[in-house]
């Protein structure tokens, strides 16, 4: 997938340029840089983590290898764009040099599916930009690189502040419960969190999370504990085989499944 693909106009509702709003896939060095601008402007100055990389960037060792989806903000004709939303993917391709998600979880159990499996992580938005317009972007995005380059799985951690106490987590944990992977795809924690008060039925799944779920992603296990982030994380795998079709047409204008050309048949 390629930056002229996501930049290109569609011509209707679901091209990468909606209003205010553009998306693209990061070309150059700088545009990356901004992507890491933004993400320390969330993860440390909203939230309060502990960032790896120098004061100002949100750096680690798998950005260079990763693919960088970015939302750009032009409030006017003529107005300087910048980044104010960004996903971070990292194609088979390139993951000779590891997984973010190994850092935290023993992938082992899900080795045979890698090679078609397309890592995401990083996923950040400004709190000014956080609406619909923006999302839509990044999942809309999201599905292009995946059925463009021909991927089945998409994997990743998904985090939700412990700054509370764990309520949140622990709340996102119990709906999770029903939407486990199959157990052979169990990913156990290098770092288990653990909560030991009562489960909150009520708490509000993050939006992130809630798209997850309504596009039929399972969670792969116990969530790990990120100390420098403050925040229990997720394991989780999206089949999108499995979406449902009218997701399809809602981020991309067509029903059409994914091609099934190249992609294992089943894994389960």
């Amino acid at each position: 997938m390629t930056a002229q693909t996501l930049s290109r106009s569609a011509g209707d509702q679901h091209r990468p340029e909606t209003g205010c709003y553009r998306l693209s896939l990061a070309t150059q060095h700088e545009e990356v840089v901004a992507a890491q601008r933004l993400r320390y402007h969330v993860f440390a100055g909203e939230y309060g983590a502990i960032t790896p990389g120098p004061v100002g960037l949100d750096v680690d060792d798998f950005d260079e290898h990763c693919d960088h989806l970015l939302v750009w903000f032009r409030p006017e004709p003529g107005a300087v764009e910048q980044v104010v939303a960004t996903y971070r993917l990292l194609a088979p391709r390139s993951a000779a040099a590891g997984l973010y998600t190994a850092t935290e979880f023993d992938v082992s159990s899900i080795a045979a599916l890698l090679p078609f499996t397309v890592e995401t992580g990083r996923t950040c938005v400004h709190p000014e930009h956080r609406n619909g317009t923006t999302m839509g972007l990044l999942w809309g995005g999201m599905a292009r690189y995946m059925l463009g380059g021909g991927h089945r799985y998409l994997l990743g951690c998904a985090s939700v502040s412990v700054a509370d106490g764990g309520v949140r987590a622990a709340g996102v944990w119990g709906k999770w419960l029903s939407r486990q992977g199959p157990a052979e795809w169990h990913c156990p924690p290098r770092r288990p969190w653990r909560f030991d008060g009562p489960i909150s039925p009520t708490v509000s799944m993050p939006s992130l999370l809630k798209g997850y779920l309504r596009l039929g992603a399972v969670v792969l296990g116990a969530p790990a504990h990120d100390p420098e982030f403050n925040t229990a994380d997720f394991p989780i795998m999206l089949d999108v085989q499995e979406i449902d079709p009218r997701y399809l047409l809602h981020f991309l204008g067509t029903d059409t499944p994914p091609s099934r050309s190249g992609l294992p048949r089943d894994h389960r």
